[in-house]
């Protein structure tokens, strides 16, 4: 009877620790600071520091996605392949989660765009342009971004080649 109640304990905890954590004020306050000084480094060039900055503002606030698309960007500068990758598909999450909940953001679906095409992945940007543009079709930024060849643009961009894993 006691190995059954440890099962059925064990599996609440499980079930608990899945949910996602409030994030407080003071921890987004917190992380937009980290993310400034952050941005201060890159202008100087301080790769390492502005990685631990954008790491630490990432941990704090994990569901916003330009904190894991800087670290990303960062990691990329000094060489880490694995741990740029690994920014861009949580900032992938996060940007979809945005979406998700405000199918309004449109911004939150070009800078999704924006990293799925650093991953490598055009097939997939393109879905979501499509599913975004046919939500809301109406949205001057989406048909912008569509007539102007944006994601083609982005694509073919040297730049932005230089900073995908």
């Amino acid at each position: 009877m006691s190995a059954r109640l440890a099962l059925l304990l064990a599996a609440a905890l499980a079930l608990c620790a899945c949910r996602h954590r409030e994030i407080t004020k003071l921890e987004r306050d917190e992380a937009a600071s980290d993310s400034s000084e952050a941005d201060f480094a890159v202008t100087v060039k301080e790769w390492s520091r502005a990685e631990g900055l954008y790491a630490k503002a990432a941990a704090l606030c994990p569901d916003t996605g330009d904190y894991w698309l800087n670290l990303g960007v960062v990691r990329m500068r000094l060489g880490d392949k694995g741990g740029a990758r690994s920014a861009y598909k949580s900032a992938d999450a996060a940007y979809r989660d945005a979406a998700d909940l405000d199918p309004a953001n449109s911004k939150a679906v070009i800078r999704r765009i924006y990293v799925l095409v650093l991953l490598g992945r055009a097939d997939d940007a393109r879905s979501v342009l499509d599913k975004a543009r046919a939500k809301s079709p109406a949205d001057r930024l989406l048909r912008s971004f569509y007539e102007n060849g944006g994601l083609a643009k982005m694509a073919a961009d040297p730049a932005l080649k230089s900073l995908a894993p």
